[in-house]
This record gives C-alpha cells, sequence and structure tokens, in this order.
C-alpha cells in the first residue's frame, strides 16, 4: 500500500492519541506512516504478543476510552495506569502516560500522575504530572502535529533501531 501524502494538510485534522504519541517518540517516520493509511500492525507478533501482555496482566481494570485515546485505566485520585510488555523502561512510556494526563486534564479532571506497569519484569515506573510535564506533553503534541503535517516522510532511522518494527519492510525493503 502506498501512503496518501496530501491526505494532511495541516496535521490537525483529528485529535491525538497515544498511539500518536507512541509513534511519534518511538520513530516519527511512523507516525507519518500511519496517518497516511498504512497499517502493518495486525500482521505483527509483538503487537499481538503486547495486546494479550496488557489484557492478561490487570484482569480486574477497565480500559478508559477517551475517543481519541485508551488508557489502560485509572484509579481513585485520578493516576492514570498504563501496561507495557516491554522488558525496559522508555521515556516514550512516559511521554504517552504524560499525553493521557494532558487529555484527562482537558476534560475538568485534576490529574495526579501515572504509573507504567512492567509486568514482565515486575517493576514499575512513576510518571509526575505537574507544570513541567504539562509542558513535555504538549511540547510533544506540537511535534506530532508537525510530522503529521509534513508532504513528505522523515528520514528512517538507523537499521539496527528498527529492529522488530511492523514498518520495518516498508522502511528498508522485503
Amino acid at each position: 500500500m502506498t501512503p496518501s501524502p496530501d491526505r494532511y494538510d495541516d496535521g490537525n485534522d483529528e485529535p491525538l492519541g497515544g498511539v500518536h504519541i507512541k509513534y511519534l517518540c518511538h520513530c516519527p517516520r511512523q507516525l507519518w506512516l500511519y496517518m497516511r493509511g498504512y497499517r502493518p500492525e495486525s500482521g505483527s507478533d509483538l503487537v499481538a504478543f503486547g495486546e494479550v501482555v496488557a489484557e492478561t496482566s490487570f484482569t480486574r481494570r477497565r480500559d478508559v476510552d477517551l475517543g481519541e485515546a485508551r488508557i489502560d485505566w485509572v484509579t481513585a485520585g485520578a493516576v492514570v495506569h498504563e501496561t507495557k510488555s516491554s522488558r525496559a523502561a522508555s521515556a516514550d512510556h512516559d511521554a504517552q502516560v504524560r499525553h493521557y494526563c494532558l487529555l484527562l486534564e482537558r476534560r475538568g479532571i485534576a490529574v495526579r500522575g501515572g504509573i507504567v506497569h512492567y509486568p514482565l519484569i515486575r517493576r514499575t515506573t512513576e510518571v509526575p504530572w505537574d507544570d513541567d510535564a504539562r509542558t513535555l506533553a504538549e511540547g510533544t503534541e506540537e511535534q506530532a502535529r508537525a510530522v503529521i503535517a509534513a508532504p513528505a516522510p522523515p528520514e528512517r532511522l538507523a537499521r539496527g533501531k528498527c529492529r522488530g518494527c511492523s514498518y520495518h519492510d516498508y522502511c528498508w525493503g522485503a
């Protein structure tokens, strides 16, 4: 499938969800392709594995569907929780949680922060929510909108960083 480069003209056509932030942080090219309809994730074993980990780790929790984003769960006191199948903590995960905090705050909810859960390594990381975190989240949104609005895709990452990416074949050939 060939992406349509002229589908978006200003990057503000639709709200940004967690997947947009995740893709921006992982690889801006991935976000650009995703927004133009290239979506190979359905055939990715790693994506399927991540979904199984999320579905089986905290079975008593319910997703919070905001429309543009789906938060794994929110506890009393407005603490955002996100589950990751990764074996290592990542600043990318924190960026996604900050984005969820920003979306909730825009809905009038007094958010306290977030926690990223890594069930495979039995660890958690806390994500603070304060003025600095808000500024970071807003800046990340601006970056995502700029990537989406770009007329051409961003450059590929170094090939070694693409291992396991469902977009690998598109960027590097079969």
